[in-house]
């Protein structure tokens, strides 16, 4: 790889993250340069998350999988860390493409501390739907990380959408076009009081409560999906997290946001 395309990727990299991270810009970089060859490749963003896509899907592996035959290409987006912040961006990316989601999947994955991975396919009639789907679901990630806090001990998600689509209805059954609210928190000890706090915070609907036996792949953690008025999910929403910082803070240092930049 010649020295100039890396730069050239570098700065890309770094223009998009507002010149923060520039070691993560560095992996990215590296990731990108590694991918240049090969047509799947999209691009790479943070809680190692990859995109791909396939813009013909082998008729055997595409009946195996359920698609519907209209969708010969697929967008894949999937991460070892924080499945929120790619459902997430990926509720935003079939807004802006003429996509659909066809799977969302939350594997076992501790390497994030405590819980999930994810792995989501985006449906498209064309590859080049597929792939900007991908590339605008990378992009939302520096936003979607944004209030994800960690330290040694477990860690804390906040996601909000102003209006649910389609990634969030399938994955937390999110009313369409309503605002949209998510907490997460590991250990679940930490997530339980975070779940009361934010519904006794502000009159909203609880959509459903996951725990380590119901509802998730048997992760340390709770998560709370609620719905409602976009002001009153916001105010849970922060309640919950000044709450789980204080918490998650007495089993270790004071938990940091991934990307610096909270969006909440």
């Amino acid at each position: 790889m010649e020295k100039e395309l890396v730069d050239k990727i570098v700065a890309e990299v770094m223009r998009r993250t507002g010149g923060n991270g520039s070691a993560a810009a560095a992996s990215t970089a590296a990731a990108m340069a590694g991918g240049r060859g090969l047509t799947e490749f999209v691009g790479t963003g943070i809680g190692d998350t990859i995109g791909l896509v396939i813009a013909n899907v082998d008729q055997a592996v595409h009946e195996k999988m359920g698609l519907d035959p209209k969708y010969r290409s697929i967008g894949i987006f999937g991460g070892r860390t924080g499945a929120g912040p790619q459902i997430m961006a990926a509720d935003e990316a079939v807004k802006a493409t003429n996509t659909d989601i066809v799977a969302i999947e939350l594997p076992r994955d501790t390497k994030g501390g405590a819980g999930h991975g994810s792995l989501i396919i985006f449906g498209a009639e064309e590859v080049s739907d597929a792939r900007r789907a991908v590339e605008v679901a990378l992009r939302e990630l520096e936003r979607t990380f944004g209030d994800v806090y960690t330290n040694e001990a477990g860690h804390l998600e906040f996601q909000y959408t102003a209006r649910a689509s389609i990634a969030a209805n399938k994955a937390f059954k999110a009313p369409m076009g309503k605002a949209f609210g998510l907490t997460v928190g590991a250990p679940a000890v930490i997530g339980v009081v975070m779940a009361d706090t934010a519904v006794k915070a502000a009159t909203v609907e609880v959509l459903g409560v996951a725990s380590p036996a119901k509802g998730t792949s048997l992760t340390n953690e709770v998560i709370l999906f609620m719905s409602g008025d976009s002001g009153a999910v916001r105010q849970a929403l922060i309640a919950a997290r000044t709450v789980g910082l204080k918490l998650l803070s007495t089993l270790g240092a004071a938990p940091t946001s991934v990307t610096g930049r909270p969006y909440i």
